[in-house]
């Protein structure tokens, strides 16, 4: 996908900072949440080198003739089974769009994506995610795109603890 600002395009191994710094931005600005710098640099990097086990997808800022084309904002997806829909979801991580390019149609556009993609694959039941309850901005950006609230909770129990 392309407009006159930037394009959507998966992501490639050179990404892997530009990746990484997203994510530590998300976690602090969503969550107060200061992660370790290694451990996501290894986990984009892993990740970077099995697009099977979570595909990331970058808009990309076009930029002067002699310059690298930036990126301003991006998105990763992993895939869950459903027995009852006898189809995948695609769970919708990692979203993050640099401040000064918000509003701007970088989300809907990955997102258009990312959509576009899972109805051509055929076999994909719906598009999901989770958000922090405290974020309301990004809250509001899901609504915007048509997204649903669903009346579930989130349980977690962590394995290093």
């Amino acid at each position: 996908m392309a407009n006159d600002q930037f394009t959507i395009r998966p992501a490639r191994a050179e990404d892997a900072d530009a990746i990484a710094g997203f994510v530590l931005a998300m976690a602090l600005e969503t969550e107060d949440e200061e992660l370790d710098a290694g451990q996501v640099q290894a986990a984009v990097r892993t990740a970077l080198a099995d697009p099977a086990r979570a595909p990331y997808y970058l808009a990309v800022a076009a930029g002067p003739q002699d310059a690298a084309p930036q990126p301003i904002g991006g998105l990763m997806f992993t895939r869950e089974w459903s027995d009852w829909n006898n189809a995948w979801y695609w769970w919708i991580q990692s979203v993050y769009v640099l401040p000064q390019w918000r509003g701007r149609g970088v989300l809907r556009a990955l997102y258009d994506h990312l959509a576009r993609l899972a109805r051509e694959q055929g076999d994909v039941c719906a598009l999901r995610l989770y958000v922090h309850e405290s974020n309301t901005g990004a809250q509001a950006a899901y609504d915007r795109l048509g997204m649903i609230r669903r009346p579930f909770q989130v349980y977690e129990r962590r394995l290093d603890e």
